[in-house]
């Protein structure tokens, strides 16, 4: 966890102008995890450096620009976005296939589990603005809707476990799987009043 109080170090002396230009970074899909960047930014608040809720506002508007930027780079560029050198490291021709085929299988449900696969966000945002298959508007409310699960859960891990660091990286480890349950929780919810409202629909129909 070097990388962890390297940020907490930097975040604690330059505040949230920090964050903020960390959270760029990841966003261009450059080698720095979000999640670390965003729980950096919740001990720092623990520490008494920065307000939390500011925090988490300020991530949230962070992480959906950053998610936007890259969106519309692909949307205004197309494939030509590919000849560039950068793009081409992370968006390689086998690697853009494939998302394409999960496009065609998923659906826009693709860009909602992108915010919960480190690594493949840069790809799937880049590879659903080049398709011209979703509108911008579409893209940041189902990657708001997303960011409001994740972005919340690392900056308030980060806020309560700023004191106990033992208690935060054994959490931080087991974080990726606690969103995804934390997601497949929400999604029940959501199925079954769903289901509720449509049940009593159609039993005022009858």
């Amino acid at each position: 966890m070097d990388l962890l109080q390297h940020l907490i170090r930097i975040f604690a002396e330059n505040g949230y102008i920090a964050v903020f230009i960390a959270l760029m970074i990841c966003g261009a899909g450059l080698p720095l995890p979000e999640d670390i960047t965003l729980v950096a930014g919740g001990v720092i608040a623990g520490l008494g450096y920065a307000n939390v809720h500011a925090m988490f506002a300020l991530a949230m508007f962070g992480v959906l620009l950053g998610d936007s930027a890259i969106f519309m780079l692909g949307h205004h560029y197309g494939a030509r976005i590919m000849q560039w050198r950068f793009v081409a490291r992370v968006l390689t021709p086998s690697r853009y296939a494939k998302v394409q085929e999960k496009f065609h299988r998923y659906g826009n449900r693709m860009l909602f589990f992108a915010r919960f696969l480190p690594g493949m966000r840069t790809t799937i945002y880049l590879s659903a603005g080049m398709t011209h298959r979703v509108s911008f508007l579409r893209f940041l409310l189902i990657d708001t809707l997303a960011a409001l699960i994740s972005v919340p859960f690392w900056v308030y891990l980060g806020f309560f476990g700023a004191d106990n660091h033992e208690w935060l990286v054994t959490w931080m480890h087991r974080g990726q799987a606690s969103l995804w349950i934390l997601v497949g929780i929400l999604l029940t919810i959501l199925l079954v009043s769903w289901w509720r409202h449509h049940r009593r629909a159609r039993c005022e129909q009858d």
